[in-house]
């Protein structure tokens, strides 16, 4: 509901019910204060329109009565000419505005629409609020679907057990966050958080990374080196990207979870370890090992505990949440005031697919936050005006994909060109031609 209005009036509480409903706003009018105190409560999403003079109790101490509910609610009055100074009174207490009688509708509308905004925006941090309680104050986890609540419930049900976790998801979704949140969490918290992305590294090298290496164990090991495994004892393994794991490794990495010992390259000397081990990965493992990519005995080692991030598409509903949160964290950071979401900001995060995810939503936020963004930009490949001639339409549509292949992978050229199969050179010269930056892509430090 945006607008209860309140007023002993009949034709009047008429008269403004049409206006309303005109206007595109739902609204409800009571004849007395009484019944506006059953409806109104700490979380009426809109504002309370009331007369001042009313038998029984006036409009002044139902708006103190309201203010006692909820010190942020907007109450506008409605007042005779009479009683200008008690409405006067009334703003120095915290009432959003006042009207004399006789007033225009579209007035009363025009102050409504303000009122509503900054409604919006209360409820809105208040959402946020109660999500980063709920988070056990951390932001990284914000949502209040009922996807996000249940994976905060069994993060924390399972973060002092021990037991390796597998996590899927799409890119973009959080994956490294969560495995964060699950070290955070635990009674490991105060051990090593030792990260490692399997499909970052080439196989020449991935193994002594893991494993680590005795000095003169291979040409050129000058020194002994500890890998990551060795140095996650007692903390927390992540090995994000795993499908990207070769066979050999694979074999190597199922045999330390299993004996949980480990014998770096160049020694026969075996080390007990006492870790965690954590893995992510965006594509299903269990595909993976019908096609014979992936080991079944290591799927089933990792398969312990599962958790599925779900995609932004799948909790379209704290999109909002996490962009006031995002915009806010941007704004801070580049020492800007936190710009207000305009109605195309808001039409943007209802209507985009978001194929980048939390990610993709994370730089929108710092692209509005330095004011980059219109509100629709980017685009999605389907925007754009219908009757616009077809070379624009087929540049609009060009600039999306290479916008959200840019949010996809962190503004990582790299793997930007590996998914659109361009040249460098092509692809840098529609960069230059669409006006895009890949460093407005990549993840804030």
């Amino acid at each position: 509901m945006d607008v209860l209005f309140v007023d002993d009036d009949a034709v009047l509480r008429e008269a403004n019910l049409q206006s309303f409903s005109l206007a595109g706003l739902e609204a409800m009018a009571v004849p007395s204060a009484a019944r506006a105190l059953e409806v109104a409560d700490a979380e009426f999403p809109g504002a309370v329109v009331t007369d001042l003079r009313m038998p029984g109790m006036d409009g002044m101490a139902l708006f103190r009565r309201l203010r006692e509910i909820d010190p942020d609610l907007p109450v506008i009055l409605i007042t005779g000419h009479g009683d200008i100074p008690m409405a006067v009174a009334a703003i120095q207490e915290g009432a959003y505005d006042f009207l004399p009688k006789p007033y225009p509708a579209e007035t009363l509308l025009s102050t409504l629409r303000h009122a509503l905004e900054k409604r919006r925006l209360v409820l809105e941090n208040r959402r946020l609020a109660r999500a980063v309680a709920e988070a056990g104050g951390d932001t990284t986890l914000l949502g209040t679907t009922p996807a996000m609540e249940r994976l905060r419930q069994t993060l924390k049900q399972i973060a002092d057990t021990g037991v390796d976790v597998l996590i899927e998801g799409e890119t973009g979704t959080g994956k490294d966050v969560v495995a964060s949140a699950l070290h955070r969490w635990s009674n490991r918290a105060h051990r090593p958080f030792v990260a490692l992305n399997c499909g970052a590294l080439p196989e020449t090298v991935i193994e002594s990374e893991l494993f680590g290496h005795e000095a003169g164990a291979f040409t050129g090991a000058q020194k002994r080196r500890v890998g990551r495994i060795e140095h996650a004892d007692g903390g927390t393994l992540f090995l994000d990207e795993i499908e990207a794991m070769s066979p050999a490794v694979q074999v190597k990495l199922l045999r330390v979870l299993e004996s949980r010992e480990i014998a770096p390259l160049g020694t026969n000397e075996v080390r007990r370890l006492d870790l965690r081990v954590v893995a992510a990965t965006k594509l299903p493992l269990i595909e993976l090992v019908k096609r014979g990519t992936f080991r079944e005995d290591l799927y089933y080692r990792l398969h312990v505990v599962t958790l599925h991030i779900p995609p932004l598409r799948e909790r379209r509903g704290d999109v909002p949440l996490l962009f006031a949160h995002f915009l806010e964290r941007a704004a801070r950071r580049f020492g800007r005031p936190v710009p207000d979401a305009g109605e195309a900001v808001r039409n943007h995060l209802a209507t985009h697919a978001w194929p980048g995810n939390v990610r993709e939503l994370t730089h929108y936020a710092e692209r509005v936050a330095l004011g980059l963004a219109d509100g629709a930009a980017p685009t999605s490949p389907a925007a754009g005006a219908a009757d616009a001639p077809l070379p624009e339409r087929v540049e609009s549509y060009e600039a999306a994909l290479i916008t959200e292949a840019l949010s996809a992978h962190d503004g990582d050229v790299r793997s930007v060109l590996e998914v659109l199969r361009i040249p460098r050179k092509t692809f840098y010269d529609k960069l230059r031609r669409h006006g895009i930056d890949p460093q407005h892509f990549r993840p804030s430090r």
